[in-house]
């Protein structure tokens, strides 16, 4: 009998495709990369043809590398990148060769007019939607209506990133109740579309697919999706979920109060919680979890990894092209000591977010003399990226009433012991490394797939499946430092937001 589960994780740089046990133990996985456009400013566009060749492609090789039958395989679920505003027609044919994804920011115009009508922070309240406004799917449809009337005319709905492969896949139209709760029109405590949020926009409700459980079957594969695919035709294709929300199950997020740390290019901390943690100033974004009843709060932090990056590429040039380029970075941090020697560097290269004074905020070294060495900015620069996180984690902790005495971390960024020793200092939690890193949303998806085909009962066996690898323990003393530190950061926050503001007028 089908025991093997195949999972897709569509994330903005590229599609994962990875095989599970019946178990759930990755037995391998593959990647296929894919662009964005940006063809203005604000504007970051994807292909959906190039979303669905890479699902092909990672796919074909995940077989291949394999050597599993397909006729082994008994379900797929799927992941994928938020805030999608993909058009289809009745046929279910793109109208756009060109999409926009979650943090493409043109419909500034018509998020500004919506909220001529509608109190945004009622709309906040009501949605939990805690971006900035224009990034969210009812804005991008509005820009759409706005500048390609006759595409939206022609347009039957408009669905998600991982709602288009899903309907490359079985032919149906659908998304689940985390991927909509992001499109600008869900009313987290009722479960479902608003009526008076769409009404107030001018939009066919229509326009907005049905809602499906993350864990229910969407429908088999086709005939043609099988033969490109090289899996069997009719194979169970559930709903599956939102990344964060994914990703949230797998990090073990399976009951209120547990929290995470996604530590990518971006980076973001999120709590599990039986209702939505609003607040309106620091507004957290929340989507429903793909678990029915809860809810994942989180606050991001939009510049970490690319934060890193940047000073590889700038800093580090001598490193480039190597594959351990951030182990000699991170070992080169080690050199110097906590503290960086008074340096601080502030990693919000990418603007500010909902917990920062201004959106014009951008990065700094403060405090740079000439005595620094290469070891105390690497090191700054990982210490700057963990006093954001603690901001926004002390936030989020008020908003839960609880302090939980760990906290789970993933991605590329939970595999540095000494990033791992940083966090654990710098937010006083115990943090934990375990076997699941960066497959936290696709172990997710392959769970969704595990429970709505009926091979597994239900989610326990997520806790299982963790094995821990390192628990970082906050040292006191290093604490007391970064304490210290944490006031002079946030200062230099407001300092640097005034600066950006000032700056971005007179660009």
């Amino acid at each position: 009998m089908a025991s093997h589960l195949i999972a897709f994780d569509l994330g903005t740089g590229g599609s994962k495709a990875a095989l599970y046990d019946p178990e759930g133990h990755c037995l391998a996985e593959t990647f296929a990369a894919y662009p964005t456009q940006y063809p203005r400013s604000g504007w970051h566009e994807q292909r959906p043809h190039d979303w669905w060749e890479a699902i092909v492609a990672s796919a074909r090789r995940l077989l291949a590398q394999s050597g599993l039958a397909p006729r082994e395989i008994r379900a797929c679920g799927i992941s994928g990148h938020s805030l999608g505003a993909v058009p289809v027609d009745g046929q279910g044919r793109l109208l756009r060769a060109n999409t926009p994804i979650w943090s493409d920011a043109r419909a500034t115009a018509q998020a500004e007019q919506y909220f001529t009508r509608v109190d945004p922070r009622e709309w906040y309240r009501i949605t939990g939607n805690g971006f900035p406004a224009p990034l969210y799917t009812l804005f991008k449809i509005l820009w759409y209506r706005e500048h390609e009337p006759e595409m939206l005319r022609q347009a039957r709905h408009v669905i998600g990133t991982k709602d288009y492969i899903n309907l490359r896949l079985t032919g149906e139209v659908c998304t689940d109740y985390s991927y909509a709760s992001g499109c600008g029109v869900y009313d987290l405590e009722n479960w479902g579309y608003s009526a008076r949020l769409i009404e107030a926009s001018g939009l066919d409700a229509g326009l907005f697919p049905p809602v499906l459980a993350s864990s229910a079957l969407v429908g088999g594969l086709t005939g043609e999706a099988a033969e490109l695919l090289g899996l069997p035709k009719g194979l169970p294709v559930v709903a599956g979920g939102v990344d964060n929300s994914c990703m949230a199950l797998g990090a073990r997020c399976t009951q209120a109060g547990r929290i995470y740390n996604s530590q990518g290019s971006s980076s973001w901390i999120a709590a599990t919680a039986a209702k939505p943690l609003l607040d309106e100033r620091s507004r957290p974004f929340v989507f429903t979890h793909v678990l029915p009843g809860l809810f994942m709060s989180a606050i991001g932090i939009f510049s970490t990894g690319t934060s890193l990056r940047w000073v590889r590429g700038q800093l580090f040039p001598d490193l480039a092209g190597q594959a351990d380029a951030y182990d000699r970075i991170t070992a080169l941090a080690a050199s110097s000591p906590p503290g960086a020697r008074s340096l601080i560097f502030h990693p919000n290269m990418a603007g500010g977010s909902s917990i920062d004074p201004s959106i014009h905020l951008r990065g700094a070294f403060l405090n740079l003399d000439l005595g620094h060495t290469r070891a105390d900015l690497a090191r700054a620069v990982l210490e700057g990226i963990a006093l954001q996180g603690r901001v926004a984690l002390d936030v989020l902790l008020n908003l839960l009433g609880e302090r939980p005495p760990e906290m789970l971390v993933v991605g590329g960024g939970s595999r540095s012991a000494l990033w791992r020793q940083i966090h654990a200092d710098a937010y006083r939690l115990r943090i934990l490394k375990t076997s699941i890193d960066q497959q936290a949303a696709a172990l997710g998806a392959a769970a969704l797939a595990a429970v709505g085909s009926g091979l597994w009962p239900g989610f326990e066996r997520i806790d299982e499946l963790h094995a821990l690898e390192d628990a970082a323990e906050p040292d006191p003393a290093r604490v007391g430092l970064y304490e210290q530190r944490l006031d002079v950061f946030r200062q230099a926050g407001v300092c640097l937001s005034e600066l950006g503001e000032r700056l971005a007028g007179e660009a």
